[in-house]
């Protein structure tokens, strides 16, 4: 659940489908946000005479009441703010509360219990003059209505979800290439440890790799250690991307080898359709695989190694064809080995996995990975560059095509006389740690990565974890700033 910020997007650029009445709008939503919301508060946009589908933002749900009121107006505030600084201010908002009902609870119950909220969400919208269509609660394989009094159509005790795909929702979507990933908790399951008997042999080997990495990193910004740890964390990063790329899923189709069209661009991992518009990915099978691949060792090296900036920027040119689908599987291991507590540390291999995810044409799976780095992390630059960057539509060929120009500049043969053409391009190339931007076409986005003079975080309880009693290097937790 992402509690401490919001998920966005813009008008949707797909076909129009008509949607009549709360059944069809909760059958529609999965497919407007591309997963099953779990414990969500989503709001979406609707524009024009016909109420055409626009931005939308979700929220998990705040297990305290008393942050409704707050959650309700943010929410109203972000959507309605973000419609208008696209020129697309809503017409009308639809509000979805999604739950499952806790132990002993009934679908009604829940319905019920989250009616305050309801409420609320269509108060706060109401005050910035947009009116509420219509406010459903998705729960227990039914929808209420919150809106609707006619008990012929919305029965108080709920009236049970259409199945899956037997709708005109999921036909058009599947005629569209649209994908259900799965419920938002299992998304986030497979980017989180999973707790267990090997935990502690991880965590040991966190600590052993902190003592000996971090001292070196947090040397001068010349200092010879930090070029050693980077250069073995990059070498190691890329042999274990080999045995990815190597590994056959058990459907018989590479993973992603440099010989195997698997890895192409917008297809992060092997889909088999199930029925129309619902897939199902890799299974809980398929990454116990891949956890196998990398020992505990390998991981703490690799957790801590990328605390760096610079590594990495580096390691994030392994965004497309084989190398971004072995990369998306390989920093989805690394976040789950960060175990308690080092979960801030999962920061960075969840927001390389964002990008991939998003390089590669899998928005939900981006902006459930770079939900969750800001969850481990909320000052991580780079995460809430690339979150706001992804929710605002933007194109990530513009970061894409900076990142392959770096990589052609530092692999050119260093006796390769530059042709003019060649140095105008390098002279235009991002500077080695200079802040990363995305563009859409005339513009650049807002924001940039101040940049700090460790450009770390320190590693494990004994480098100034909080609450350790160790002073932080210049007050600040390693490179927060410059990250």
């Amino acid at each position: 659940m992402n509690a401490n910020h919001h998920e966005s997007s813009g008008p949707s650029r797909t076909q129009q489908i008509t949607l009549r009445g709360p059944a069809e709008l909760a059958d529609a939503l999965p497919f407007v946000l591309g997963f099953h919301p779990t414990d969500s508060v989503v709001l979406v946009a609707l524009h024009g005479e016909h109420g055409r589908f626009g931005g939308r933002v979700r929220l998990g749900i705040p297990s305290s009441p008393r942050e409704w009121a707050s959650t309700a107006d943010h929410l109203a505030e972000c959507l309605v703010e973000g419609g208008a600084r696209s020129g697309t201010r809503p017409d009308g908002i639809v509000v979805f509360l999604c739950q499952d009902p806790a132990p002993g609870e009934t679908g009604r119950r829940v319905m019920e219990r989250l009616r305050p909220f309801a409420q609320r969400l269509r108060t706060a919208c109401g005050a910035l003059d947009i009116p509420v269509y219509e406010a459903l609660c998705i729960t227990d394989g039914l929808y209420f209505s919150y809106c609707c009094p006619d008990q012929r159509c919305c029965p108080p005790d709920g009236t049970p979800l259409a199945l899956s795909g037997t709708s005109v929702m999921a036909a058009a979507a599947t005629y569209a290439g649209v994908q259900v990933r799965g419920s938002l908790r299992d998304m986030e399951a497979r980017l989180k440890p999973r707790g267990g008997p090997g935990d502690e042999e991880q965590r040991t080997a966190l600590d052993t790799a902190a003592a000996s990495i971090v001292p070196r990193i947090l040397e001068g910004a010349e200092g010879r250690g930090r070029e050693e740890v980077r250069e073995t964390t990059l070498r190691l990063a890329r042999e274990i991307l080999r045995r990815f790329a190597d590994r056959k899923h058990p459907n018989g189709r590479n993973s992603g080898s440099p010989d195997s069209q698997a890895g192409a661009p917008g297809t992060a991992s092997p889909m088999r359709s199930v029925v129309p518009g619902r897939y199902v990915g890799a299974t809980a099978a398929d990454d116990a695989a891949d956890d196998a691949l990398i020992s505990v060792d390998e991981a703490a090296a690799l957790v801590l190694g990328l605390q760096d900036r610079v590594t990495r920027d580096r390691v994030a040119e392994w965004m497309e064809g084989w190398e971004g689908t072995a990369a998306l599987r390989l920093w989805r291991v690394l976040a789950r080995r960060c175990v308690p507590p080092y979960q801030e540390h999962a920061a960075a291999p969840l927001a390389l996995a964002g990008w991939t995810a998003w390089s590669t044409g899998d928005e939900p799976t981006a902006r459930v990975a770079l939900g969750l780095a800001l969850d481990a992390d909320p000052e991580y630059v780079f995460a809430r560059l690339l979150h706001q960057a992804c929710n605002e539509g933007l194109d990530p060929e513009s970061l894409r095509s900076c990142l392959r120009t770096e990589r052609d500049a530092r692999t050119a043969p260093e006796q390769e006389s530059p042709t003019p053409s060649r140095r105008a391009r390098m002279r235009a190339g991002r500077r080695p740690g200079a802040p990363l931007t995305l563009r859409k076409p005339g513009r650049q986005t807002a924001g940039s990565e101040r940049r700090a003079a460790a450009g770390v975080r320190p590693g494990g309880p004994a480098a100034g974890r909080p609450g350790s009693g160790t002073p932080r290097p210049g007050g600040q937790r390693g490179s927060r700033s410059g990250r």
